[in-house]
């Protein structure tokens, strides 16, 4: 026993965390190559290496994986400092390097030097497809405004197609539920994010985030744009590019007849707050939001207003209106207060009230100990309980909104 807890102890040496062994950078000048402040790490890996998010056979690995800024032509290598051999009775490395070639389309270098020679072709990459907003932001450690460009594309956009398999390798590192899209498929639609820079007084692009959209028909003439995937890669989050991108992307479906409303393919709690934020500046100049309609409650007005002039749907113009009569509301007003609580409790009372009506048809057809056991799970002082909880969650969130529209 003593034996096989030396060879756990032994094998255990040469397991990595594959989040921590993966290095990713994303390149402008040769000297990003050695420069530790331009490397980040995935937060997920799993997709890749299975839920223990381990690779077994190796001490000290490194998985490096660097793409030039722009184009993203990437260089691949592995480094380690030991590896298990013959000596270690039927235990195998793994293969690592197949597992990354599975995701990663062909055609990466393999050495630095052929990587450089690439990078010195960087300035003549350009975006693709046809630009829908330029936006500046201040960047304080350079002391300057940063221009910033926001395009559509789709697979017709000569090199698009390569270009996007090297991008969305992006998403099984930064996605929990990622997955590739089937690009045959015409309905989908791109949405890009670059950073415009200056490198030896030349323009270059760099990648900065994407969106892709799929556009569902709805009978008998429409359509439902519904967003997939939405990335702002790591070096640029908290800057505002995710606001910046979904607010061209709705303002690109706003001007089109056929647009029904636009959607979102279970959306992420961080996306669900940023479409918030996006939606009430949009809405915040409606009449139909004005203070005084506000305190009147939800209407049907706000729901059709909100749906043809923003393609909004009714769902999602509830938050907003939740969101803005927040702001419309004396919260030190007990009467002002108890009237917002009311309303917004009334929504979210919903999926309680149907447990009740559920409870209600059971009477009817479940004996009396059957019955005791659907009693004692609902339980009304803990709905009452969860509710509230909900509610201020809710308010906090709004806040938060408000926060950041205030500022904007």
């Amino acid at each position: 026993m003593a034996g096989l807890t030396a060879m756990e102890k032994k094998l255990a040496e040469y397991k990595c965390n594959t989040n921590e062994a993966i290095q990713l950078k994303l390149v402008r000048f040769p000297e990003d190559l050695e420069d530790e402040n331009t490397t980040f790490n995935p937060e997920y890996s799993h997709q890749v290496f299975g839920d223990d998010e381990v690779a077994f056979g190796y001490k000290g690995l490194k998985i490096l994986l660097y793409y030039i800024a722009g184009n993203l032509s990437t260089l691949f290598r592995i480094e380690y400092t030991s590896k298990v051999n013959e000596k270690f009775d039927c235990v195998e490395a793994d293969d690592v390097e197949s597992k990354i070639r599975e995701i990663i389309p062909p055609g990466f270098c393999t050495n630095t030097d052929d990587f450089v020679s690439l990078l010195e072709k960087e300035v003549n990459f350009k975006p693709f497809g046809m630009l829908l907003h330029t936006y500046s932001i201040h960047n304080e450690e350079a002391g300057e405004d940063i221009t910033y460009q926001i395009y559509k594309a789709d697979m017709t956009c000569p090199g698009f197609r390569e270009y996007h398999e090297r991008l969305q390798t992006f998403l099984m590192w930064f996605i929990e539920t990622a997955s590739f899209i089937d690009v045959d498929d015409e309905r989908w639609n791109y949405f890009l994010v670059f950073e415009k820079y200056n490198k030896d007084g030349a323009t270059l692009f760099a990648t900065v985030g994407y969106m892709t959209v799929y556009n569902y028909y709805v009978y008998p003439d429409k359509t439902r744009p519904r967003v997939s995937q939405m990335l702002i890669l790591p070096p640029f989050q908290g800057e505002g590019h995710g606001a910046q991108l979904l607010e061209t992307v709705h303002r690109y479906y706003m001007s089109s007849p056929t647009v029904l409303d636009i959607t979102a393919e279970d959306p992420s709690e961080n996306y669900v707050k940023l479409r918030d934020f996006v939606l009430v500046k949009l809405c915040q100049d409606l009449l139909c939001f004005s203070p005084v309609k506000l305190m009147q409650g939800f209407s049907q007005e706000m729901v059709t207003e909100a749906q043809q002039k923003l393609k909004i749907n009714k769902q999602h113009t509830r938050r907003v209106y939740e969101i803005l009569r927040l702001r419309a509301t004396n919260m030190g007003d007990a009467e002002q207060s108890r009237s917002y609580r009311l309303d917004v409790k009334r929504r979210l009372i919903g999926p309680y009230k149907k447990k009740q009506r559920e409870l209600a048809k059971m009477r009817r057809c479940l004996r009396p100990e059957e019955m005791t056991n659907q009693l004692n799970q609902i339980d009304l002082n803990l709905q009452r309980e969860q509710l509230e909880e909900t509610f201020q969650q809710l308010v906090s969130d709004y806040r938060r909104v408000l926060e950041r529209l205030a500022q904007a």
